[in-house]
C-alpha cells in the first residue's frame, strides 16, 4: 500500500511535457514498423525480410527482427543476449539457420511458415481483442520479448512498451499486483496486459499514453539493477583506440573473426569457434568466451573502467545501450555504448597485475579506490557481490540452498559471505582475511555455548544422525546415578527453530558443510516436509519426545557439497525438491596473476580442460588451491608447494594410481617409464607448467 501511495503522489507531480519529445520519437519508430511491415503483408512475408543474418544486398531494407532490436529503441528496448530471442535466425558466422526446439528437424522455410503462421494468428487475436488466445501459440513462446514488442507496435493502446519479464514483475508488484508471471507459466504479453490493467485502474494515469507510463515508471521507479560485476576493458593494445572510444562514447574490443556475438547461445559454442581460430590457446578460450559473452550482455547502468596498461585508469563509464557488431569499423567491431567520465582518470602507485588482458573484473575494494581518488567522491554503500546475491535470492525463494561444485571452488567461503550479507556486514565480505574472520566469528556462538546465534555452522559426516540434528536421548555426563543414564536433548536445528520463534524479525542461518556426507533422509526425518516455504509454521509431532514443533519462516539453510565425492544426482529426490541448487565452478578471475612465465588463470583453465575430458566436470580443481590468504600464489616455492602437495594428490586420487589418466592430464610431467610424476625444481616449475598447459595468451589487449 505504501508503494501505491508513493506512485500516486509521484504521478500527480510528474510533468508530462518532459516526455513529449520521447513520445514523438516512439511514434516515429512505431510507424517505421507498421509502414515497412503492414499487417496485411504478414501472411506472405518472406523469411529474408524477417530474420537476422539474411543478406544485406536484397534492397528490402533491414529485416523485421533487426528493426525490433536495433532500430526502434524509443519504442522500448529489447537489446542484449543472443539472437535466439528472435525465434529463428541465420548465423552470420556459419551461415546455418538456428531454429527453436519444436522445429529443430524442419527446413528453414518450413520452420518460418510455422513461425509466420503464429505471428499472423497473434495479430488476429489482438485485433479482435481475444488476448487469451495468444497463450495457445507455442512457438512464439520462444521469443516472448520480441512478440510483446511487435504487439505493442501494431496495437499501441493494448500493450505497454515494457518487455522484460523481471521489469514487468517489478512494476506489477509496485502497483499492488501479484507479480505472478515470474513464478508460473504466464507469458510476457499476458503479464504486460495485466500491468496495463493495473495502470488503467488508477485515476492518476487517466489519459496517459502507454509510452508516457513507461517513461514515468522507468524514470521514477526503475527496477534496482542486480549487483553486477564491474569490468575493466582495455581499448586496444596500449589504449590506442581510446580517442575513438572517448569521442564516440563507446568501448570496442577485437576478436572480429568470431563475428556477431549475438550468434552464440552459450560459452561452449563460442569456445569452439575460438578454438578453431586460435587452437594454441584452447586452455584459455573458455575463460575468454565467458568474458566476451559477459561483455555482450552488459546492460545500461553497468559500470566499466577503461585502462592503459596495468597502472592507468583512463575513465570510468556507465553503459548506455546494448551491444552491436558494428561493421562500419574496419577493426574492433564489438561495440558497447558508454558514457565516459574522465574525472576518474588516475595512475596507480603500483601495477595491477591482473590488468594485462583486455578483460578483468574490478573488485569492490579497487573500485572504491578509483572512486575515492577523485576529490569529493561519494563513498559506495557496501553491497553483496553477484555470487552472494544469487545465494540470497535462492534463499528468499526456496528457503534453503545447496552450493555444489568441485573441491576448492570456495563453497564454504561463499556460504559465509552470504551469512555476512544477511547480518548486514557486506562490507566484510572482501575485507582482509583477519578482518573477515573476525566478522564471521562475531556471528557465531561463543566456544562451548549451548545457545544459538544468528549463524550456526555444522559439518555432516556418516555417523551424524537425527538425534544430533533434531532430538534424541544422549548419555547424561552430569548424572550422579551409576550406569548409563540417558537424557533428552534438542538437536541443533530444534534449538535454532526455538530461537527463531522468539525473534521473528531476525534471520537465523544454518550452514551445513559437507551436507552430502550425511544420510540426509535419516538426519532430517519428518522435518524435511516442513522445509518447504508453504509448509513453514505447520506443526508436527516428533516421534521421540511427542513435542509439537514447526519451522519458522525466518530460518534459512545453506549446505555445501563437494561433487568430487558425490554428485547431485545421488541425493534423495525429496531433498532435491526442497533445496535450490547453485553450482560453484572454478573462478579463474580469482587467480589472475603470474609466477614467472606461468599465467595462473591460463594454467588452471588448461588443467581443468584436461580433467573434465578425462574424469568429468565434477573433478576439476578449484581456485583455492592456488590462493594464499585470499591472494594468488606469487613465488616459485609457493607454486611448487601447492602443485606437489595439493594439486597432484588430488589428480592421483581421481586416477586411482593408474598412469594412463595421469599422463592424459599432466602430459610430459609424468615419467613415461615409471608412470610417476616428475619432481621439477621450484625455480623451473613455472616454465615447465607454462610449456605444458599454456601458450601466449590470446586474451591480451585486443
Amino acid at each position: 500500500m505504501a508503494d501505491e501511495k508513493r506512485v500516486e503522489a509521484t504521478a500527480r507531480e510528474f510533468d508530462r511535457s518532459v516526455v513529449s519529445e520521447a513520445l514523438a520519437r516512439a511514434e516515429q519508430d512505431r510507424l517505421k514498423v507498421v509502414e515497412r511491415f503492414p499487417l496485411e503483408h504478414w501472411p506472405r512475408l518472406p523469411l529474408h525480410r524477417y530474420a537476422l543474418g539474411t543478406p544485406d544486398d536484397l534492397g528490402d531494407g533491414p529485416p523485421f527482427c533487426w528493426l525490433m532490436e536495433y532500430g526502434t529503441d524509443a519504442l522500448g528496448s529489447m537489446r542484449g543476449g543472443s539472437a535466439a530471442k528472435h525465434i529463428i535466425y541465420r548465423s552470420r558466422r556459419s551461415g546455418e539457420w538456428r531454429l527453436p526446439g519444436p522445429l529443430q528437424y524442419a527446413s528453414p522455410q518450413e520452420a518460418w511458415e510455422e513461425v509466420r503462421g503464429e505471428f499472423v494468428a497473434a495479430f488476429a487475436a489482438a485485433g479482435s481483442g481475444d488476448f487469451r488466445a495468444l497463450d495457445d501459440l507455442h512457438v512464439l513462446s520462444y521469443g516472448q520479448a520480441l512478440v510483446t514488442k511487435a504487439l505493442a507496435a501494431y496495437f499501441p493502446d493494448a500493450f505497454l512498451p515494457i518487455y522484460s519479464a523481471s521489469h514487468l514483475r517489478h512494476f506489477t508488484d509496485l502497483l499492488g499486483g501479484t507479480g505472478h508471471q515470474a513464478y508460473g507459466n504466464v507469458r510476457s504479453w499476458q503479464a504486460n496486459r495485466d500491468l496495463l490493467a493495473l495502470v488503467r485502474g488508477r485515476p492518476e494515469f487517466e489519459g496517459w499514453h502507454p509510452v508516457e507510463v513507461m517513461r514515468f515508471l522507468y524514470g521514477a521507479f526503475s527496477p534496482k539493477p542486480r549487483r553486477r560485476d564491474v569490468w575493466k576493458i582495455a581499448p586496444g593494445p596500449g589504449a590506442r583506440l581510446w580517442e575513438e572510444c572517448r569521442e564516440g562514447r563507446h568501448i570496442r574490443v577485437g576478436w572480429d573473426e568470431v563475428g556477431d556475438l549475438g550468434d552464440y547461445e552459450s560459452d561452449t559454442e563460442l569456445k569452439q569457434a575460438l578454438d578453431g581460430l586460435w587452437p594454441q590457446s584452447a586452455g584459455g578460450n573458455l575463460r575468454l568466451a565467458r568474458q566476451l559473452l559477459a561483455y555482450r550482455d552488459l546492460e545500461p547502468g553497468d559500470v566499466v573502467v577503461a585502462n592503459r596498461g596495468k597502472s592507468e585508469v583512463l575513465a570510468l563509464g556507465e553503459v548506455s545501450g546494448g551491444y552491436t557488431y558494428d561493421k562500419s569499423y574496419a577493426e574492433y567491431r564489438h561495440t558497447v555504448p558508454v558514457a565516459w567520465d574522465e574525472s576518474y582518470a588516475q595512475v596507480f602507485p603500483s601495477p595491477e597485475n591482473a590488468w594485462q588482458p583486455t578483460f578483468a573484473k574490478v573488485p569492490e575494494k579497487l573500485l572504491r579506490r578509483i572512486r575515492d581518488a577523485r576529490e569529493a567522491a561519494a563513498p559506495l554503500p557496501a553491497e553483496a557481490p553477484g555470487a552472494v546475491q544469487d545465494v540470497l535470492d535462492a534463499l528468499r525463494h526456496k528457503g534453503q540452498v545447496i552450493l555444489f561444485g568441485p573441491p576448492g571452488t570456495g563453497k564454504t567461503r561463499l556460504a559465509l559471505s552470504a551469512a555476512l550479507a544477511l547480518a548486514g556486514r557486506a562490507d566484510a565480505i572482501d575485507a582482509p582475511p583477519a578482518e573477515r574472520a573476525a566478522a564471521v566469528a562475531g556471528l557465531l556462538p561463543a566456544p562451548g555455548a549451548f545457545e544459538v546465534t544468528e549463524l550456526s555452522l555444522v559439518t555432516f559426516h556418516p555417523s551424524y544422525g537425527y538425534e544430533d540434528f533434531v532430538e534424541g536421548y544422549k548419555p547424561d555426563a552430569d548424572s550422579d546415578q551409576a550406569g548409563l543414564n540417558l537424557k533428552w536433548r534438542a538437536g541443533i536445528f530444534l534449538r535454532i527453530c526455538a530461537a527463531a520463534w522468539k525473534r521473528p524479525d531476525q534471520t537465523f542461518l544454518l550452514i551445513i558443510d559437507e551436507i552430502n556426507r550425511g544420510d540426509l533422509p535419516r538426519v532430517l526425518g519428518e522435518l524435511v516436509t516442513l522445509l518447504e516455504t508453504d509448509k513453514r509454521a505447520i506443526p508436527v509431532t516428533l516421534p521421540i519426545s511427542g513435542r509439537q514443533v514447526a519451522v519458522p519462516h525466518n530460518v534459512r539453510i545453506i549446505g555445501t557439497m563437494n561433487t568430487a565425492d558425490r554428485s547431485v544426482g545421488h541425493l534423495d529426490a525429496a531433498i532435491r525438491r526442497r533445496f535450490a541448487f547453485l553450482e560453484v565452478p572454478p573462478d579463474l578471475d580469482a587467480v589472475e596473476g603470474s609466477v614467472g612465465a606461468l599465467d595462473l588463470a591460463a594454467f588452471l583453465a588448461g588443467l581443468n580442460t584436461r580433467l573434465v575430458r578425462e574424469f568429468g566436470p565434477d573433478h576439476q580443481i578449484g581456485q583455492a588451491f592456488l590462493l594464499r590468504e585470499d591472494r594468488p600464489v606469487s613465488t616459485e616455492e609457493e607454486l611448487a608447494a601447492v602443485f606437489y602437495h595439493d594439486i597432484v594428490p588430488q589428480i592421483e586420487d581421481h586416477g586411482m594410481g593408474r598412469p594412463e589418466p595421469l599422463r592424459a592430464v599432466l602430459g610430459d610431467l609424468v615419467d613415461p617409464e615409471s608412470g610417476r610424476i616428475a619432481r621439477v625444481p621450484a625455480q623451473d616449475l613455472p616454465r615447465k607448467l607454462a610449456a605444458e598447459f599454456t601458450e601466449p595468451d590470446d586474451a591480451v589487449e585486443r
